[in-house]
């Protein structure tokens, strides 16, 4: 997503052999092969193109792409049209490649030769649909078979999905290795939320309308919120929960790319280079707190047993494959703040947490009161607080809540809001958020894309709390039923600051 794709033509990508490692995996069947079936539909892949499956045990053309066939028909976001998935699916091959079998790398390198040769499709995306455990081996594989260097004009890039590090060291062990093998530029860290039109509005929203440059500082708001509430359980995700948790599954990627896009200074050229590198400045100015300030400024708690719209939850404790004295949390809550000019002594107050009372993303910008003085005669209950909102999810739109005179002979005031939701004004195919992404991959524009420098900011700021939680072990763990807006701890958490959370909906 460049300066110019937002008014020109698309750009159409480069010829391109999409190599997807895990193709037999949940991911590539729920998300990557629908938003490939969708560029293909819209008419974004390249004239040259095919999909290299890699498995890890024998499999042959035809059982692949039948697999992915009906994973297709099963996840895909709008009707399948026969013609368009033959034409993506034609160009599906698989083969084998294990980074245990050193050898099969040889192999895989001789099969996209192959390709190359006889359909002059130089360029290779590889994409790694698996477990972080897997990340590291097979780009070192890809690295000693020779298949991540760059040469006459013929790019090789990487596609990593999160969680990119579980910690500060391991995140930065991570990139000091990728670096080794390929160039920053090379390397894609994937945030599906990047993806969603709603998020990359905020940029626009911020520096394309006069109207909120100016008042988008300390002077004029109060506080910002970051929510990002699930209905979903925890599932069958018991093993990956457990060594995970809220924080490192949800903050520093998801939350705090929005915290980024809300906080950042104006870039001086809307392109990847300038984009990224304000993200990553106000990413390291988030002030590192210390483990006594990080148990003070934030809460964890664990769903119980409950009911969620209309489907029992059992407590996270008894879902499978999780520990009966589990400490992990399901929630987080917490209180940053940002150590600039612009920033200075505004909260950020972010939150995430799963089986809550509604399917919720959302960021809000609460501005400061205005003197009331003058409205006596009317309540402070009825005045409304300003806020601006931009919905992410489930209904993607902006909306403004301000105060306005009641109809009538009186002066009295109450609280209206004028709402903006996207699908009222442009018509959008139904996606999985993954098309941008994977589009911008193959154009070779990383501004959505999380740079070494970012990455390990964000751990930077959440490292206090990992340490602090890790010692207090089950204290301050507050339980919630599921169904609920999390635990009571939350609401103490803005309350002693005189704010509250916003309500969460699913509008």
């Amino acid at each position: 997503m460049n300066a110019d794709t937002m008014d020109a033509k698309p750009k159409s990508p480069d010829s391109c052999c999409f190599v997807i490692f895990g193709v037999t995996g949940d991911l590539a069947h729920r998300l990557v092969i629908p938003a490939l079936y969708n560029l293909e539909k819209a008419g974004l892949l390249p004239e040259k193109f095919c999909v290299v499956g890699v498995t890890r045990s024998e499999a042959d053309n035809k059982d692949l792409k039948e697999s992915l066939l009906k994973g297709l028909d099963k996840f895909a976001t709008q009707t399948v049209e026969k013609s368009v998935a033959d034409k993506l699916f034609n160009c599906v091959t698989a083969i084998y490649a294990d980074p245990s079998d050193p050898k099969s790398f040889d192999g895989l390198k001789t099969h996209l030769d192959k390709i190359c040769q006889n359909s002059g499709i130089n360029n290779q995306l590889f994409y790694l649909a698996v477990p972080p455990s897997a990340f590291l081996p097979i780009s070192q594989s890809l690295g000693k078979a020779g298949l991540l260097k760059e040469s006459n004009g013929k790019w090789r890039r990487l596609v990593v999905e999160k969680p990119f590090g579980t910690d500060l060291a391991s995140a930065k062990d991570l990139n000091a290795h990728l670096l080794k093998l390929l160039d920053e530029h090379q390397i894609y860290r994937i945030d599906h939320y990047l993806g969603k039109e709603t998020v990359q509005n905020i940029l626009v929203l911020r520096f394309a309308n006069g109207m909120f440059e100016p008042i988008w500082n300390r002077n004029h708001i109060d506080h910002v919120q970051i929510t990002v509430a699930e209905t979903v359980d925890v599932g069958t995700r018991g093993s990956f929960y457990e060594a995970t948790g809220a924080l490192r599954d949800m903050v520093p990627n998801h939350l705090f790319q929005l915290l980024a896009l809300v906080a950042m200074e104006p870039p001086s050229r809307f392109d990847a280079q300038s984009v990224r590198s304000e993200k990553g400045e106000v990413l390291a100015a988030i002030q590192t707190q210390t483990e006594e300030e990080a148990l003070k400024n934030s809460v964890r708690g664990q769903y119980l047993a409950g009911k969620v719209g209309n489907t029992d939850v059992i407590d996270y404790r008894k879902s499978n494959n999780i520990a009966p004295d589990s400490n992990v949390e399901t929630y987080v809550a917490m209180k940053l703040t940002i150590d600039n000019w612009r920033w200075a002594g505004v909260p950020f107050y972010l939150r995430t947490g799963k089986a809550m009372t509604a399917k919720r993303t959302e960021v809000a910008i609460r501005f400061k009161e205005a003197p009331f003085s003058m409205f006596r005669v009317t309540e402070v209950e009825r005045l409304s607080q300003n806020y601006l909102v931009v919905g992410i999810e489930p209904t993607e739109g902006i909306t403004l809540q301000f105060n306005t005179k009641v109809p009538g002979p009186e002066v009295t005031i109450d609280g209206v809001e004028m709402k903006f939701k996207y699908k009222d004004y442009f018509k959008a195919s139904p996606n999985t958020g993954y098309e941008t992404l994977i589009y911008d991959c193959m154009i070779g524009d990383n501004i959505l894309f999380q740079r070494a420098d970012s990455v390990e900011a964000g751990w930077q700021a959440v490292q206090p709390f990992l340490d602090a939680w890790k010692k207090a072990g089950g204290k301050g763990l507050g339980m919630y039923r599921a169904g609920t807006d999390g635990p009571e701890e939350a609401h103490e958490l803005l309350e002693r600051d005189g704010r509250r959370w916003r309500a969460i909906t699913g509008e």
